[in-house]
Formats: C-alpha cells, sequence, structure tokens
C-alpha cells in the first residue's frame, strides 16, 4: 500500500482526485493548507507527495523545498500556473512532475504509476549495482551467489524459496498478493501449481527464517491480501 500525502486547498479537487484512485494500492492523507501538511509530514512518511502550489497560508513550491532538506521523496505539483518560468521553479525546487490545471485524472493517475515504476527501476538498477547484496538485522543475504546467512549460519533454501524471498525482500514494507507472488515464483504457468503451494513455501521459508515460525516477525501475512517482508534493524 503506497502513503500518499494530497495537499490541495480546493475541496472538491482534493476529494476527486482521491475517489478517482479508488481501488487501487494507494492510501491518501488529505490536507488543505500548508500548516495541515507539515503535521502529517511530521508524523509519518510518505510514499509521493502531490501539492497544489498555491495554498491559502503559504506555497507549495516553500514546502517543497523544505522536504527536500531532508527527503528525497517523490513530489508531483498541481498548479493553475503554466507560464514556463512556473514551471522552471518548481521543478528547481525539488520537484520530480509538473501537472497544469484543468488536467485528466486519468492523466494523473498515469503519471503517478509511471513515477513509481521509475522508482522502482532506479532501486532495482542500485541493487544491480550492489550484487543483489542484502544486509539487515540478522540477515545476510546474496541472491546472484545464492548465499543466505542468518545471525552468521548458512541456511539452505531451494530455488523455489529463493524466488519468494527475494520478490518479499526487493518489495520490503510492501504487501504482496497471493497473484502476484505465485506468477513470479513459477512462471511457467500457475494454472498447474495447487492451491496451497504458496501456503507451503511460505510455512517453509519461516521455519528457516523465523526465530518463532508459528509467531512470524519477519514475513507477516496480511489477512486478506498476502504476504509482506518487514526487518526494522539496519
Amino acid at each position: 500500500m503506497k502513503e500518499i500525502l494530497l495537499v490541495e486547498d480546493d475541496e472538491g479537487l482534493n476529494n476527486g482526485i482521491v475517489l478517482a484512485f479508488a481501488g487501487e494500492d494507494y492510501r491518501f492523507c488529505q490536507c488543505g493548507t500548508s500548516a495541515q501538511a507539515r503535521k502529517a509530514l511530521g508524523e509519518k512518511q510518505f510514499d509521493l507527495l502531490i501539492l497544489d502550489i498555491q495554498l491559502l497560508d503559504g506555497s507549495g513550491l516553500d514546502l517543497c523545498r523544505e522536504v527536500r532538506k531532508q527527503s528525497q521523496v517523490p513530489i508531483i505539483f498541481l498548479t493553475a500556473r503554466d507560464l514556463e518560468l512556473d514551471i522552471v521553479a518548481g521543478l528547481e525546487s525539488g520537484s520530480d512532475d509538473y501537472i497544469t490545471k484543468p488536467f485528466s485524472l486519468m492523466v494523473l493517475r498515469a503519471r503517478v504509476r509511471a513515477l513509481f515504476r521509475r522508482q522502482e527501476a532506479e532501486r532495482r538498477e542500485d541493487r544491480e549495482k550492489r550484487g543483489e547484496e542484502y544486509q539487515r538485522g540478522p540477515f545476510f543475504f546474496q541472491f546472484d551467489a545464492m548465499k543466505f546467512e542468518k545471525n552468521g549460519r548458512t541456511v539452505e533454501l531451494s530455488k523455489t524459496e529463493q524466488r519468494l524471498l527475494r520478490l518479499l525482500v526487493e518489495n520490503e514494507g510492501q504487501t504482496l498478493g497471493r497473484e502476484r507472488l505465485l506468477e513470479w515464483i513459477w512462471p511457467e504457468g500457475t494454472e498447474y501449481v495447487e492451491d496451497n503451494a504458496l501456503s507451503v513455501t511460505i510455512r517453509r521459508l519461516r521455519r528457516k527464517l523465523e526465530d518463532a515460525p508459528d509467531r512470524p516477525e519477519y514475513i507477516r501475512t496480511v489477512y486478506g491480501l498476502g504476504y509482506v517482508w518487514e526487518c526494522g534493524e539496519q
């Protein structure tokens, strides 16, 4: 679930944007002022900021500059100002995209999806440069070398368990649905895979990586949705 901070003082447009994304894996925090946005930013982390430039109590440009001092979270500007200088000012303040009003909600959805795809591609490139290495908490994984350790001890994983672990780790903190996991783990065709195959693989992986497999800390079940990998320690 992607967390999005939406800062737009037009209440109708604000609600309309949220409705346009209904049914997708996005959760919105709706704000109408800079003050509300600053409060929200101090309380939680977001995967994307959508900011109106002209707010009742200030400028989205100033808010963007403040955010950029401590975070590289993606930012999209919404504004009725379409002059070239305004666009340049928006991009130079640190935004990743700029959409002028009036705009199609379909276009906004496409821009948001494209931004997240680009972000994920950059993350994958970074992981490739680091040799697909993951080191956090008690774990040390080198997927290309098929080397897996917990607390310095080697953990033997089957190819199926490796594929499952890799997808979970590459999307740490994100809930992955059963259908997506099945398609990744058994790319040759999920129609030939038994319904409980994923559950069995999850159970085996937990036995090898969890301290208490019946009370999983790292491979968590999100009931009704799927599974998520979470390892808070650096």
